[in-house]
């Protein structure tokens, strides 16, 4: 299993609106970043990855997991983009914003930390530990 972060706009599509299509899932469509996508095209079915609000909130609150590979994203004609869908699995109990990421030396070499326009990112095992831990939830 590999671990990945998704980034949302909450005014755009909000974990809120990502719970609410239940186990059905959701396209994560819109993407228009090469790096985006070539990191969609390397996931599979099970693997994990935190819904990050991002704008003001700028924290992870919740996990999510990857129930389609990548596939034709359903918003454009063009072939290039492709998303995979994902589902939410759980809330954060406490939603841990990118303040108090960059505030941990363990977590200095973050995608987040680092490129945090990236709006789907690898994060490694190791990162998926330490921020499950301080968001109170069993990844």
């Amino acid at each position: 299993m590999r671990y990945w972060l998704f980034k949302s706009e909450p005014s755009t599509w909000s974990w809120d609106d990502q719970v609410a299509k239940g186990d059905a899932g959701e396209e994560w469509d819109g993407v228009r970043n090469y790096q985006a996508r070539n990191f969609m095209r390397e996931m599979e079915i099970g693997d994990r990855g935190f819904f990050y609000h991002s704008q003001k909130e700028k924290a992870v609150v919740g996990i999510v997991e990857v129930i389609a590979k990548a596939h034709p994203d359903s918003t454009t004609d063009d072939d290039r983009w492709e998303c995979v869908d994902i589902k939410a699995i759980a809330p954060a109990r406490t939603p841990v914003t990118l303040q108090m990421i960059k505030a941990d030396p363990r977590l200095s070499d973050m995608v987040l930390v680092n490129n945090s326009r990236l709006s789907v990112q690898p994060v490694s095992e190791r990162e998926w530990r330490l921020v499950c831990e301080m968001a109170g939830i069993d990844g």
